[in-house]
């Protein structure tokens, strides 16, 4: 693998002089380079609507002294634009005098090989996917209206060398497929989807049984809802399900536990440190290290080593996610969870793979035990204050509990609360726990970055539902 610091047109011993140079005086800096190549593919309504693939490459230069930052980015990798952007940088010292802080950990881990690119069938073969998808969804119910499906690649090397001449670096492959379908009956239209990726080649995505499952639940989730009734409106026992119904933990609970969000105290979780933030029983983890999944990394995007990071353990506040600047300021331990969307972009702390541990009970046991409450399997997107915890989650997939038996599929269900008070209210924890697909994608400051989480089954109690029907 060919080093990205390489490709300058001056010496490495130049570049490291130019970075030690920049950062003497600061708390904390580094040269981020990335190098990345991207693909898309997507077939929609019939034809194949969009095929793009995209290189890009560029380095950022970031100076900190104390709270203040000084960034810099460019795609010219050559000795001029890295000097313009350490002038730039160097102005946020000021008279500024700090000490630089010792380099991250070092790590023998690696979590994927430097293969380049990922594995993939031609082009050609990748639409004919596609096209066989959607003939195969139409082909199986005569209810299917429209059918998109698509393919996605990515693969990152990125390096990191810090004011002493410590480098480091990283590969990161990233693959996904998605199917949505819209069905109707008469004049009545429902859609459904599903998708699934890691970070890993196409291999196992690609194999007969593996689309046909992503197409049939995305065609089953469509036809529930062809079938589902308004949902009500009012205060129900909830029970999600495993797996991808974790977004609402990652979104309600997750944000509340980032470094930059505590120290500024704008965080519904600020100052409870060591405080009961959630029932007896709950565990949240934040862990980067789960090999092929979407949110890991071998090192974030400082260099600090990905972790399995306990954040809320039996209910008890343990730990926040943080970058080295927050840790710094906050006199903790940085946790590998300095993240950024590409080197245009300045690292903040951002979660890897957040989920609550599993419990003892049956799944089967939680549900039987609501007499009158919603079974929620599926959440579209939702809104989070991060201030006053309060969110908002629409549910793609939900049905009504009745005498403990799921029965009537519900449509329209809105889960509406607050995260330090909802995490109160679980009173049934699963021993399913499992892990999304591999679709999660946090947005946070205009970045975006892949994340991945999960849960078991949970119950929670007398939750607030906005529907359709009184």
């Amino acid at each position: 693998m060919t080093s990205l610091i390489s490709q300058f047109d001056i010496s490495d011993d130049r570049i490291r002089k130019v970075v030690a140079d920049t950062l003497q005086g600061a708390d904390d800096g580094e040269l981020y380079l990335e190098y990345s190549e991207s693909e898309a593919l997507m077939f929609d309504n019939g034809r194949l609507k969009t095929a793009n693939f995209n290189t890009d490459q560029g380095f950022g230069l970031r100076a900190v002294a104390g709270e203040a930052t000084g960034y810099a980015h460019s795609s010219e990798l050559s000795q001029a634009a890295l000097l313009r952007a350490s002038d730039a940088v160097s102005a946020v010292k000021g008279g500024y005098s700090g000490q630089l802080a010792a380099a991250p950990q070092r790590t023998n881990r690696h979590l994927y090989s430097d293969e380049n690119p990922i594995p993939s069938p031609p082009f050609e073969a990748k639409a004919k996917l596609l096209q066989e998808i959607d003939a195969w969804l139409r082909a199986e119910d005569p209810r299917v209206r429209q059918v998109t499906a698509s393919l996605a690649s990515s693969w990152q090397h990125v390096e990191i060398l810090r004011g002493d001449g410590q480098l480091v670096r990283d590969i990161r492959p990233l693959v996904r497929i998605n199917v949505a379908v819209i069905v109707g009956d008469g004049e009545r239209q429902e859609s459904g989807s599903f998708g699934m990726g890691g970070r890993k080649g196409f291999g196992e995505f690609l194999i007969e049984d593996s689309w046909k499952h992503a197409a049939k639940e995305a065609l089953r989730q469509a036809l529930v809802n062809l079938e589902a009734v308004p949902a009500p409106a009012g205060t129900f026992d909830i029970v999600l399900s495993s797996g991808w119904p974790g977004v609402m933990l990652h979104e309600a609970v997750g944000h509340g536990l980032e470094g930059d969000f505590n120290r500024k105290k704008t965080s519904a979780f600020a100052g409870l440190m060591g405080q009961q933030v959630a029932a007896k029983g709950v565990t949240v983890v934040d862990d980067g290290t789960i090999a092929e999944r979407r949110g890991s990394l071998t090192v974030d995007d400082e260099g600090t080593p990905s972790a399995h990071n306990v954040l809320i353990e039996d209910g008890k506040l343990v730990g926040y996610m943080q970058d080295r600047q927050n840790a710094r300021l906050m006199g903790m331990a940085a946790t590998g969870n300095g993240r950024r969307e590409g080197y245009a972009h300045q690292p903040m702390p951002r979660m890897t793979n957040t989920y609550m541990t599993a419990g003892d009970m049956e799944p089967d046991e939680i549900i039987s035990s609501v007499k009158k409450g919603i079974y929620a399997v599926s959440f579209g997107g939702g809104q989070v204050d991060i201030t006053s915890g309060k969110f908002v989650f629409g549910c793609t997939e939900a049905y009504m509990i009745e005498n403990g038996k799921v029965t009537q599929p519900i449509k329209g269900a809105m889960l509406i609360g607050n995260g330090p008070d909802a995490m109160h209210r679980v009173s049934m924890i699963g021993n399913d726990m499992k892990l999304d697909t591999g679709i999660g994608m946090c947005g946070k400051a205009g970045q975006g970055v892949p994340v991945g989480v999960g849960q078991p089954h949970l119950r929670m109690n007398q939750m607030t539902v906005g529907g359709t029907q009184v």
